[in-house]
């Protein structure tokens, strides 16, 4: 299924990659993720999060800036950063994306040592790895049944539908 085959009050847990492709913007994708996450601010939809998603996809966002900002493969890019200090401080787009998703009407669930526990055995039991596990314990705990992402391992979970950008 795809993001536009939500209907009206329906609630939705949302990925990082949704976040990432409507803020790049994806050629192909970012159209469908910016609509959606239009949805969600004009109350058609409402929309869950993250802080771990929110700090995925902050991760995402300044390797992205520091590849075109300072022309830098992907390859090692996070430990480039990581010894580079003062070229992570030239990077703003991921604040920017951060406080905009802060902004509209995306609420942002905790992640409980409840759902630690039950990540860590989603985990395993459908070959999750460990942020895909956490986000569908989040999901079951508070009766959510429906994710945005791009993620197809999220089908391995029964009960929880994905929806993807196309």
């Amino acid at each position: 299924m795809n993001l536009a085959a939500l209907v009206q009050g329906d609630a939705v847990f949302v990925d990082a990659n949704i976040l990432a492709y409507h803020f790049q913007p994806h050629p192909v994708w970012g159209p469908a993720c910016h609509q959606f996450l239009k949805r969600i601010e004009n109350g058609d939809l409402t929309g869950f999060t993250s802080l771990a998603v929110l700090g995925e996809l902050s991760h995402r966002l300044m390797t992205f800036e520091a590849h075109t900002m300072f022309g830098w493969p992907f390859a090692g890019i996070g430990n480039r950063l990581r010894t580079h200090p003062l070229e992570v401080k030239k990077l703003s787009a991921f604040r920017v994306a951060v406080e905009e998703i802060l902004q509209i009407n995306v609420s942002s669930l905790t992640t409980t040592p409840a759902d630690m526990s039950k990540a860590v055995t989603l985990a395993q039991q459908f070959g999750l790895f460990a942020n895909d596990a956490i986000l569908v314990a989040m999901m079951k705990a508070k009766g959510l049944t429906k994710v945005a992402s791009s993620d197809a391992d999220l089908d391995r979970v029964p009960g929880i539908s994905r929806y993807a950008p196309v």
